[in-house]
């Protein structure tokens, strides 16, 4: 099921629930999600897999703040629209608790003063209630995250970082030491930077630039040729980074999960083990390939144009 929010996407219900049982089946007992996937369609699903599993036997963390497709609807980091995002979260997941809830995309706040002084005191409230056990940031920029770690009067448990644990950077690593002393959890998503480590590559609204698409379709290739999959050397390269307590996987399929686990258990062979060091050093090398200056410029740009409309 694709955790993308803004664009086009099949879905097929009864596959996603017999993935999702698959993966509880076989002991991943974290899920990941938050109403920005699907717009719901993402908590809705889960909700109705786990209907029937005990509560005990498994983890799950959500969001606030990221809602709509719509760019003038899309982020909400008011006191009142986070507790009603965690309220409607609750409904559709069919829980009474979850474990994680999370600002999500703080980037895209209109002040770090509105997380400090609105956002989190309202998650804060909401874990008084029972209604999430910890609070997390989740959010691409880990220098702003560290930031509000830093000023914070309440206690941030997790940080969720996507991207920045892969062959292409990993920059996560710079941080892992300082949220660990902080006692706060890493948890890391997208080992394959949203596909762009992969054979099959991204999808067209990934926000990389053209050079960088490039240079990872290059790196496919070389690893095509070589019968080896991008993926799942990507994968291993990611599961294997100290520090972290917890990764996000994504499966479309059963196979990719069947996949993933493999490389988690028993790693991967010689020959990818060769073509991944040749991967890195042919096309990564020291290089950090990124897209950091892309998404907020283009949604303030959105936004100013929206402001302009008559």
């Amino acid at each position: 099921m694709s955790r993308n929010g803004t664009r086009k996407w099949k879905f097929d219900e009864e596959k996603s629930l017999e993935l999702i049982k698959e993966t509880l089946r076989r002991g991943v007992n974290y899920l990941e999600t938050g109403p920005w996937y699907g717009q719901g369609t993402s908590e809705r699903t889960i909700g109705k897999a786990l209907k029937g599993v005990p509560r005990e036997s498994f983890y799950i963390g959500s969001k606030i703040g990221r809602y709509e497709q719509d760019p003038a609807k899309m982020f909400d980091f008011s006191a009142e629209r986070t507790a009603a995002g965690v309220d409607n979260t609750l409904k559709l997941l069919g829980l009474e608790y979850v474990d994680l809830i999370q600002v999500h995309d703080v980037t895209f706040a209109p002040d770090i003063t509105v997380v400090l002084k609105e956002t989190l005191p309202a998650l804060e409230q909401a874990v008084r209630d029972g209604k999430a056990r910890y609070i997390g940031i989740a959010d691409y920029d880990i220098e702003l995250m560290q930031e509000i770690v830093e000023e914070s009067d309440i206690k941030i448990s997790a940080v969720l970082s996507y991207a920045k644990s892969t062959l292409f950077d990993n920059r996560l690593q710079n941080y892992v030491k300082y949220f660990k002393n902080k006692g706060v959890g890493v948890i890391n998503a997208a080992a394959t930077g949203m596909g762009l480590l992969s054979n099959k590559g991204p999808q067209p609204w990934h926000p990389a630039s053209d050079d960088i698409k490039a240079i990872c379709r290059k790196a496919s290739d070389y690893c095509r040729e070589r019968n080896v999959e991008l993926a799942r050397i990507a994968t291993w390269f990611t599961l294997s980074q100290p520090g972290i307590d917890t990764n996000i996987c994504g499966f479309h399929n059963i196979e990719q999960l069947n996949d993933t686990l493999e490389v988690l258990e028993k790693g991967i062979t010689e020959h990818e083990q060769y073509v991944l060091a040749e991967v890195q050093s042919r096309f990564f090398g020291k290089a950090i390939l990124h897209w950091d200056d892309v998404e907020l410029p283009a949604y303030r740009a959105k936004m100013d144009e929206l402001q302009k409309s008559p």
